[in-house]
């Protein structure tokens, strides 16, 4: 896992306090006349990204999001990392189902500038098993805090993500944007004791660090939430702690260092129901169960 603060807090040291956010690196050379007209759309689709919407823990990233039949009276969720939890670390097979909660969190709008706090009433439902996800449920709902505030949630893709599509990894906690695109999906992606199914592996451009975790990826072309960020190889290690490894169908493991993560999200919706109430029963819905 990026683990909350012992990579960040390195990294302010190294960076100080105010991180501009991260751009795509840049060739040195004049581009070819012929590829003018593509970067041009590439750039503004990447402007169209911002941080609208995300949120700050206390130790880790977050967004507020919403499913496709989300209503504006509904209390608001925010989705990051099981390993963010306030609770700890879930152990495998272990699942927090509607637990109370108060945590709080900084509601960042689109230049990446906090504008209120908004509070948790419970932990409607986290994990570490098959997948790295934390979703709270709000004292708020959506239109209180649009109104409050300007700002919506952003939606969850309800579709799996495809491999080369352009994404932005948009990090709360460092009001910080990674982009890159989708590398490929892997079978198994195993993490000490952890082992996570069909995850997201970037492009090597989204060097995400500690504090990025339970960031929100968002494909540039719809601003959907595709994926949660969760972790990536740092030491080159084989399938340790900060070390994940891929394992394939046929069991082979690959290693893969400085490459980095993601969980997808598109199965969420389908395990949440009228009033954004978690059902685990509900047709569709594959989350492991309490």
């Amino acid at each position: 896992m990026k683990k909350p603060l012992v990579g960040a807090l390195f990294a302010v040291l190294l960076l100080g306090a105010g991180i501009a956010p991260a751009t795509a690196a840049t060739s040195h050379g004049a581009a070819p006349a012929g590829h003018t007209a593509v970067k041009a759309e590439k750039e503004i689709r990447a402007k169209a990204v911002n941080f609208a919407g995300t949120v700050a823990l206390s130790n880790c990233s977050g967004s507020v999001v919403r499913t496709p039949s989300s209503q504006p009276g509904d209390p608001a969720l925010v989705l990051s990392n099981g390993h963010c939890l306030e609770t700890g670390f879930p152990a495998p097979g272990a699942v927090v189902f509607n637990r109370s909660s108060t945590r709080s969190f900084t509601l960042l709008n689109a230049s990446g500038s906090g504008v209120g706090t908004v509070r948790a009433s419970k932990i409607a439902y986290g994990t570490m098993t098959d997948t790295d996800i934390s979703v709270y449920q709000l004292t708020s709902t959506y239109a209180q805090i649009e109104s409050r505030y300007g700002i919506k949630a952003l939606e969850l893709s309800t579709t799996h993500p495809v491999a080369g599509t352009a994404i932005t990894v948009a990090s709360g906690y460092w009001k910080r944007l990674y982009s890159c695109n989708v590398d490929g999906f892997v079978y198994r992606l195993k993490e000490g004791n952890w082992t996570w199914k069909d995850s997201v592996r970037y492009t090597s451009a989204c060097q995400t660090i500690g504090g990025t975790s339970g960031s929100p990826v968002i494909d540039n072309a719809t601003g959907k939430v595709v994926a949660v960020n969760n972790t990536g190889n740092e030491d080159g290690q084989r399938c340790t702690d900060n070390n994940p490894c891929e394992v394939d169908e046929s069991g082979q493991v690959t290693v893969r260092q400085g490459i980095n993560y993601a969980q997808e999200t598109y199965g969420i919706a389908a395990c949440i129901g009228t009033g954004n109430v978690f059902d685990l029963n509900r047709t569709g819905c594959t989350l492991p169960k309490p």
